[in-house]
């Protein structure tokens, strides 16, 4: 089975190429595919963030990983299924990010810490709510910690 995905926005940002780190303070620009109305940005102005889903578009089929391996290939760090990591190497090649929402234009948001470079299309986009947080305390492990300490800075 497979689904057809038309973007309903596009990056704009500073970042050209693919880093692993220092999204934090990246600014990027969210502007409205053309065949969507600026009305569908309605009411996002009363949200503090937003879960961005996005395509990772230069990532080339032949860079798609389906085995195990050591994220960032860092022998320091245990070999894991791609499942168990957030790299842009995925099957379907989909990332999400929540951001903080600077501001709404008329036909674009302006966000902060969007890891996607630009150009990227945007597939969805959602208001981050409470309630959809997760409850509890949130279990990971210590490589994963290691490997994102400078990710957002």
């Amino acid at each position: 089975m497979q689904y057809m995905i038309q973007p309903v926005a596009t990056v704009s940002n500073s970042r050209k190429t693919i880093k692993d780190d220092h999204w934090g303070e990246i600014i990027s620009t969210i502007e409205l595919s053309e065949n969507l109305h600026e009305e569908s940005l309605k009411g996002l102005e009363d949200f503090s963030h937003i879960e961005i889903i996005f395509y990772f578009d230069q990532v080339s089929d032949e860079q798609i990983q389906y085995e195990a391996r050591h994220p960032r290939n860092n022998q320091n760090y245990p070999k894991v299924g791609i499942f168990a990591q957030r790299g842009k190497n995925r099957p379907n090649k989909i990332g999400i990010t929540m951001v903080e929402l600077v501001e709404v234009k008329q036909r674009a948001l302006i966000v902060k810490g969007l890891d996607a470079i630009d150009g990227t299309p945007i597939i969805d986009m959602k208001p981050v709510m409470k309630e959809f947080l997760p409850k509890g305390v949130i279990k990971q492990p210590a490589w994963s910690t290691d490997l994102m300490k400078a990710y957002w800075e």
